[in-house]
């Protein structure tokens, strides 16, 4: 085996085949001539991936390998680890896109040569992007003296077990591009490594770079102090200059050359560096159009006792326990007069009274512009509603405004189930985030455009004008100053009366009263009592064998199309969820999901609940989600509603459950069936089918007389309706 080969795990070794490990376990015990172990641990052994591949070859199993997969095994299995490897071939992609003939030059060499000679091209290639290695005091952005670089010049000896790596990562960026291709393999090292990483999703990033792309100067000059894989920089849409600071010297490097392959030379500047922004900011001197943050959250050692007296708390000494205050006056001290930043902020931020004397003093001055809360489920933490500050840098030419816009997305108006779906799941799989951002914009926009213009101007309608009831309120700053100074949008902005006032109530009340009529029609007929049938009993695990149905299971696949959840099936409710957009990282290839299809019987797993949904034409299409198993019967032989309706006997359900650590497990198979003639499934299908109707007009009825119940109280408590 050549020295410092690339290993390969049994997961890698099941992906490249396109098989599960459970067949790669068994190849290790049958052949005798499967590669050894050359690394890892007993339990978890890695392999050397040119033995692995010529093994696979030898065999038959591996006709070709595809690119991709073969260059995320090579930098996955990298001697010196994976994000040492992502940093030589995010600095190889960037040659290759910058200067592509002097790459075809490096490669025309062997492998000693190359590494020898990629370290000298390399060396120029990353001074001219990112600047020197150290900087004396004002370069890219005023940095202190001795800053370094994010991204520092590999040597040789560093580059040599690189190298085949970087030959087909550039083969790769032939196909794709040089920046899709260090997009893929950033994506990959993230999904395998989620709990080392705190990311901002895609959605979220691009929201804040609107809000502070809006107006009549967007922002050229961006900085990120806390800038993470660089997702908010990333967003914004024509930046000249991106300046960017993390204390992890892995991911400050994998930042700027994503962002450096994300621009080009001539169009923006990038400059990232590594430190401790609060202890030692990179770039002391810079002022910038924007400021865009995720900063890490309730911090206590932060540099509370080291930074007592510095500059940048113009606004108050933040509390230990009030990191997050001090990252917002780092941001409005990197602000020129008139800038604006945008950060992302936990909700406990705007109502702690540690920090009531800072936030007291940011409205004062006009600093603080608006306060959005975001739905559980935008961020990490998923299961909180995060908030985002809207803040403005105050000067001699900036008008101080004396409101502050508040907007609440934090409370979708669905239904219970589904409200239920969004907490159980932290929200990720459900959020509507074209409506969350047209919410926010609709508010911030002409909020904006009425502070830049001024009194006079058509976007100056008052503050009832842009008020929306329940969304957005403009508040007067006055309301705010109290001993609490509480900048929580729900405790400023309650819910729409309602849903639209005394009219709204009227035709609510009508919907209830014509669901009660068909409630009472659908009414089940009292039936003659006789005793207990004793049909011949069949089982679901025994008509899966026979052929008379199938069974599958919901969870996997990737790609566009809604997703049918075990709330929407719990609820009634139509497919609410969304499978994701690319493949987790897996043991095996990413399967297809499993699509419903009319007359599917679809039961959840957990719960123990008496629950089957007969799949209709509208439902159809959607892909089975979690906890979710699908009986998909053969018409010839099973009628779907006599099949719904006898799994949903209590009895049924009883013999056929389980019991795990925490919840009620149910084993579909171990259901029983009578076994009946398919006319006389139809006669019980018929029957069942109807007490399905009875059921839904009945959910639908309660709904409708919650709301109006939960109506007349707002409208009676806030005066839009009046006694009789």
């Amino acid at each position: 085996m050549p020295e410092n080969s690339t290993e390969v795990t049994a997961a890698g070794i099941a992906r490249l085949a396109g098989v599960g490990r459970a067949a790669v376990s068994n190849w290790r015990r049958r052949h005798a001539d499967f590669p050894k172990p050359v690394g890892g641990t007993e339990t978890s052994p890695s392999f050397a991936l040119p033995e692995v591949e010529q093994w696979l070859r030898d065999q038959g199993k591996l006709a070709e390998i595809p690119l991709r997969e073969r260059v995320w095994q090579q930098l996955a299995g990298h001697p010196a680890g994976a994000v040492p490897a992502l940093v030589h071939a995010g600095c190889a992609l960037l040659l290759v896109r910058d200067r592509p003939t002097a790459w075809l030059e490096i490669t025309a060499v062997s492998d000693e040569r190359m590494a020898k000679v990629l370290h000298l091209a390399l060396s120029d290639l990353l001074t001219a992007r990112f600047g020197p290695v150290t900087e004396s005091g004002d370069g890219n952005g005023g940095g202190p003296s001795g800053c370094v670089r994010a991204v520092h010049t590999p040597t040789a000896d560093e580059l040599l077990p690189s190298v085949p790596l970087l030959r087909a990562a550039a083969e790769l960026a032939a196909g794709i591009g040089a920046r899709q291709a260090f997009e893929f393999l950033l994506g990959r090292q993230l999904d395998a490594n989620p709990r080392q990483f705190t990311l901002t999703p895609p959605d979220l990033a691009e929201l804040m770079a609107a809000l502070v792309e809006t107006g009549s100067r967007p922002a050229r000059t961006v900085l990120d102090p806390a800038t993470g894989t660089g997702a908010l920089l990333r967003a914004l849409s024509r930046p000249t200059a991106l300046y960017g600071q993390d204390a992890d010297p892995d991911l400050a490097a994998l930042t700027a050359l994503r962002l450096a392959l994300n621009s080009t030379v001539e169009s923006c500047t990038v400059a990232v560096r590594t430190g401790d922004t609060l202890r030692a900011d990179a770039f002391p001197q810079l002022a910038v159009d924007a400021v865009l943050c995720h900063p890490p959250f309730n911090e206590r050692n932060w540099g509370h006792d080291e930074l007592a007296y510095d500059p940048r708390w113009e606004y108050g000494f933040p509390a230990r326990t009030e990191s997050e205050l001090a990252w917002v006056q780092h941001a409005l001290a990197h602000l020129r007069e008139g800038g604006t930043a945008v950060l992302l902020m936990p909700p406990a931020a705007a109502s702690r009274r540690s920090g009531r004397r800072i936030r007291a003093d940011l409205l004062r001055r006009g600093a603080l512009r608006a306060v959005v809360a975001l739905p559980a489920g935008a961020a990490p933490p998923y299961g909180i509603p995060l908030h985002l500050w809207v803040l403005r840098k105050p000067g001699t030419g900036v008008r101080p405004s004396p409101e502050l816009l508040l907007v609440d997305t934090a409370e979708p108006a669905e239904p219970a189930a589904a409200t239920a779906a969004a907490t159980a799941s932290g929200g990720r799989d459900r959020l509507d985030w074209q409506a969350v951002r047209s919410a926010v914009l609709d508010a911030w926009e002409p909020f904006d455009r009425a502070e830049r213009t001024g009194p006079g101007s058509d976007a100056s309608l008052g503050r009832t004008g842009r008020d929306r009831p329940g969304v957005s309120r403009v508040v007067p700053v006055i309301e705010l100053l109290d001993d609490d100074v509480d900048l929580a949008p729900a405790r400023h902005l309650p819910p729409p009366t309602a849903g639209g006032g005394s009219a709204e109530l009227t035709r609510v009340r009508e919907r209830l009263t014509e669901k009660l009529r068909l409630t009472a029609t659908l009414t089940p007929p009292l039936a003659d009592l006789s005793d207990p049938a004793h049909w011949p009993l069949t089982t679901v695990g025994e008509l899966a064998r026979a052929g008379a149905l199938q069974l599958r299971t919901g969870g996997s696949g990737t790609g566009p199309g809604s997703v049918l959840t075990e709330y929407d099936v719990l609820g009634s409710t139509a497919p609410s969820g969304t499978l994701p957009a690319t493949p987790a990282s897996t043991d095996g290839p990413p399967e297809e999901p499993v699509l419903v299809e009319p007359g599917d019987v679809v039961v959840p797993v957990l719960g123990g609940g008496t629950v089957a949904r007969v799949i209709d034409e509208a439902t159809a299409g959607a892909a089975l989600g979690r906890n979710l198993q699908l009986l998909r019967p053969d018409p010839a032989a099973l009628d779907p509603w006599f099949l719904a309706g006898f799994l949903r006997g209590t009895a049924n359900n009883r013999q056929a459950s389980s019991y795990a650590s925490t919840a009620t497990r149910l084993d579909a198979r171990r259901l029983q069936l009578p076994r009946l003639p398919l006319a006389e499934q139809q006669r019980y299908g018929a029957q069942f089918r109807a007490l399905a109707a009875f059921e839904d007009a009945l959910r639908l009825t309660g709904r409708l007389g919650g709301q109006l119940v939960q109506g007349m109280y707002d409208g009676l408590t806030d005066g839009t309706v009046t006694p009789k």
